[in-house]
């Protein structure tokens, strides 16, 4: 066993990039005790929850939800803070807009009369399948989200030990499969199984218990936080600062550094070191295995396990700020879905063909009718987002090319929602899978790392704590339990649950079972 250096600090710790799970982490670490130094490559805090400013517009790059607030409240609590003191969250009602191009569309709300009434506008007879599903959902929730969600799942008994409540739940169901089981109605079907969308899943192959997000939005609501994700992280930040922790930008961590099979610290791409005992990766767990450890042997995520992995969509994100447009469009809300002429074709276009498609579905982001610090008196600051093929396909897109006509096909879907916007836009910005790549060293360019399939999900998926090496650890989207602000703030409390007091030894590398 090697031991630290009598010069060696045992209760320092190093989290790798400032994502939302990175910094929960550091907040949890230094809860325990831990000097923590968390180490970001970028500018600001957030990760693709980071955002950027243009003429007056403040453009949020990531998510735009909050759900299942009580998260942020029991980390802050744990570290002695009140969540509400430093974070002005506003619950939203309706949720979002669902639009199809018939003129038809569904507004998603949290009251179960409302939304009973809204199935019911659409398709009388599937009121008693929406009963139905909501109960789907809500056992769902109690066991992948509050039991597996929130305990970690590296021990393969504890896999084994669950199967027959997986068999059960029917997960080997996809969403789309359950939510087609539920309703008759078209619209509806997609209505309800959409959202691994905003995980990077594919909804027909995605488990079903991924419809837990309904019972999600219905008993937690869906909030927003006033000044964006970004005012979330940099809230986060003060409370590390306050632990006696440090957040350090503009720092790439090039290696982890690893000695017979024990963590030393980290290698700057500066070429210096710092040391630490415990190492925490919020950076991609594909990035952390194929490139910080591509000097350490891996005996388990190796390089052909991780090509062999099935990665999220790619996203194509056009930020844009208008000037005069306050009062205009006034049926257009915060969250508006404009579905494109196919769903499951389009669907297979992007994950099983890797094909860009010419039709598109948008999701519509409009900040400025909750949030007046998001642009300009008068202004409005959008996003629209489309899920595109990730760049790991043969024959992936070349953006370079592509993107300049793509934006050209967004507008003309945009312009049946505001008539007459591109005349008012005052600032534009544009993400494309290359920029994701770049940005966040995400593999293939994917909007959210692994795909959650079933057998990419639990024990199949990045562990919390990594067989690689003694003291290492990984939190966010690409590791268990998943992709989304719920699913990297329950890795970080994972994680706390995982790592020792400083004054207790690191326990040895997860021993590997057969998979």
């Amino acid at each position: 066993m090697t031991t630290a250096s009598p010069s060696r600090d045992p209760s320092h710790a190093i989290v790798i990039g400032a994502g939302l799970g990175g910094l929960a982490a550091a907040m949890r670490l230094g809860a325990k005790g831990y000097r923590v130094t968390v180490l970001d490559r970028l500018d600001s805090p957030g990760g693709r929850g980071s955002a950027i400013h243009d003429g007056g517009h403040r453009f949020d790059l990531g998510p735009t939800i909050v759900t299942v607030p009580q998260l942020f409240r029991e980390l802050w609590a744990a570290c002695g803070r009140d969540f509400d003191a430093d974070v002005d969250l506003r619950s939203l009602d309706p949720f979002y807009q669902i639009r199809w191009p018939d003129g038809s569309s569904f507004t998603a709300r949290q009251d179960t009369d409302a939304m009973r009434a809204e199935v019911a506008r659409l398709s009388p007879g599937d009121v008693k399948g929406y009963d139905k599903f909501l109960k789907d959902s809500e056992a769902r929730y109690r066991f992948g989200f509050e039991d597996l969600g929130r305990r970690s799942m590296h021990k393969l008994l504890d896999l084994i030990a669950v199967l027959p409540k997986f068999a059960w739940l029917r997960a080997d169901r996809s969403v789309a499969a359950h939510a087609k089981k539920r309703f008759r109605d078209p619209r509806l079907q997609m209505a309800f199984s959409f959202h691994p969308l905003f995980i990077g899943g594919d909804p027909f192959n995605v488990t079903s218990m991924y419809i837990l997000v309904s019972h999600l939005e219905k008993e937690f609501g869906v909030h927003y936080a006033i000044g964006g994700v970004a005012a979330m992280a940099e809230a986060m930040v003060r409370v590390i600062e306050d632990q006696g922790g440090a957040v350090r930008f503009g720092a790439e961590v090039d290696e982890i550094v690893v000695t017979d099979g024990v963590v030393q610290g980290v290698r700057m791409t500066d070429g210096s070191t710092e040391d630490a005992d415990l190492v925490v990766s919020n950076a991609d767990a594909g990035h952390t295995y194929d490139r910080l450890l591509r000097a350490n042997p891996r005996k388990r995520w190796t390089p052909a396990k991780l090509k062999s992995r099935r990665w999220s969509m790619g996203l194509y994100v056009w930020y844009f700020g208008t000037e005069g447009t306050a009062e205009m469009w006034p049926d257009v809300g915060h969250h508006t879905i404009l579905n494109g002429p196919r769903y499951k074709g389009l669907v297979r276009d992007i994950f099983i063909k890797g094909q860009l498609s010419d039709d598109m579905s948008l999701y519509l982001h409009r900040p400025s009718v909750t949030d007046d610090t998001v642009a300009p008196e008068g202004g409005d600051t959008f996003y629209a987002l489309s899920p595109v093929p990730h760049l790991g396909f043969d024959h992936a897109a070349d953006w370079t090319a592509e993107a300049d006509a793509y934006q050209d096909k967004v507008a003309a879907q945009l312009e049946t929602l505001m008539p007459g916007f591109r005349d008012r836009i005052t600032a534009s910005h544009v993400m494309t899978p290359p920029d994701f790549r770049d940005r966040y060293l995400s593999p293939h360019g994917s909007g959210f790392s692994i795909e959650p399939r079933i057998l990419q999900s639990a024990w199949f998926r990045p562990h919390n704590i990594s067989e690689e090496a003694r003291g290492l650890f990984l939190v966010g989207a690409g590791t268990h339990p998943g992709a989304g602000l719920p699913g990297v703030i329950s890795s970080a409390e994972v994680l706390g649950k995982l790592v020792p007091d400083p004054a207790r030894p690191m326990a040895a590398p997860v021993k590997l079972a057969a998979e």
